[in-house]
């Protein structure tokens, strides 16, 4: 590993922080509790960090009140941990308990922290879900009558979207990791590997350059360019000619990367090295779009216009989203996305253009808004595409 990371976790003062504009949110929408169910909802109000989520096996839930620190109702599992973070208030039972795992409980513990006029929210929009059996979801509801279970406004969207300095130092750490993996990945990768091999050496690197984890890894190689941008690996080696992917989500300390780079086996083709060239102009583009009062969509139109002349359409649906303790946040960059950009809003940028029939090219790099534009969190890659065996 050749690089100091940053802290881990966040000090108390962070949490408040977002438990009081969780709570000024919340007054405007008139909701008098917060119920959360899902890993990264849950970990952002108290910093609560484990791989057991991979586990469906049992049900979490957070409740953040109108006024007052937020409570925990988890599996008794979860409580030592749960006590290292800032929460004091954390009621468990005895989990799985498939008569009621945990619904009497959390009932019991939202009819004590709100009136009987309450409204209870809960995130419901866009990229949510409810971490709960429906069953359970409708027992609960008959129990807190005549409290009602509502939508959250948009408030935990809205409340993730905008990072503090401390959140965006610690994507910068996930960005650098991965960056000096893939300005190694030269070592490691040549003509005749198999692709699958490949994937297993660079999150290798990952690993060794300080990632936690890597949550994500998908890619591909081909002549001129790849099928998908979402395939796991085959056995099938490189060849030359080859365009070779790797798109990475790298974690660290809860926070995540997301972007890609291409490399050539052998020496690229006119057009492979055109492709990649346009790639990195169109994202130069939506880089210099990138500005507090900008839409979203601004960003789209201004990669679209190097890519396609401004033709409105994307081999992969969008040309970029939000980033943090998600692979993939909140807002997609659409033709007609109307997010405006704020101070603080963590994005990436991913134009792709089809390079023959069946095949594209995708590039990938991360940004944080500032108060004047953009900056980079990514290491900006080169316009011209890296061939393996060279030295970066």
């Amino acid at each position: 590993m050749s690089a100091a990371l940053p802290p881990r976790g966040f000090p108390p003062d962070e949490f408040h922080a977002r438990r009081d504009r969780a709570q000024a949110l919340m007054a405007e929408a008139d909701l008098d509790a917060l119920l959360l169910t899902t890993e990264p909802d849950i970990r952002w109000f108290t910093g609560f960090l484990t791989r057991f989520w991979e586990s469906p096996t049992r049900p979490w839930f957070l409740i953040v009140p109108a006024s007052g620190d937020p409570v925990a109702v988890i599996p008794a599992i979860g409580e030592a941990l749960m006590r290292a973070t800032w929460l004091s208030d954390i009621r468990t039972w005895p989990s799985p308990a498939p008569g009621d795992d945990g619904v009497g409980l959390l009932a019991a513990t939202l009819a004590e922290l709100t009136p009987p006029s309450a409204r209870i929210g809960t995130p419901s929009g866009l990229e949510s879900h409810l971490r709960m059996p429906l069953d359970a979801w409708a027992r609960l509801g008959e129990a807190l009558a005549p409290r009602r279970l509502a939508g959250d406004a948009g408030a935990l969207r809205r409340l993730r979207l905008i990072k503090s300095d401390r959140e965006v130092e610690k994507i910068r750490a996930a960005c650098a990791i991965a960056g000096r993996a893939f300005a190694r990945i030269g070592q490691e990768a040549r003509e005749g590997d198999p692709l699958e091999r490949v994937f297993r050496r660079f999150q290798a690197l990952c690993l060794d350059e300080g990632a936690d984890w890597v949550a994500y890894l998908a890619g591909g190689a081909g002549q001129g360019g790849y099928a998908d941008v979402i395939s796991p690996a085959t056995d099938t080696p490189l060849a030359q000619g080859d365009v070779l992917m790797l798109d990475a989500g790298v974690v660290h300390d809860g926070h995540f990367c997301d972007y890609d780079r291409n490399f050539s086996v052998g020496s690229p083709a006119p057009e492979t090295a055109a492709a990649h060239a346009r790639l990195l102009a169109a994202t130069e583009a939506g880089f210099a779009a990138a500005r507090p009062g900008a839409a979203a969509a601004d960003l789209f139109h201004a990669m679209d216009a190097v890519l396609t002349g401004g033709a409105g359409t994307a081999e992969t649906g969008r040309l970029g989203h939000g980033l943090g303790t998600q692979l993939t946040e909140w807002p997609s960059l659409l033709p007609h996305d109307g997010t405006v950009l704020e101070p603080g809003m963590v994005l990436t940028l991913e134009p792709g253009l089809q390079t023959v029939p069946g095949r594209l090219m995708v590039h990938e790099e991360n940004i944080v808004i500032r108060d004047r534009g953009a900056e980079w969190l990514s290491p900006l890659a080169s316009p011209r595409i890296p061939t393996l065996g060279e030295a970066p």
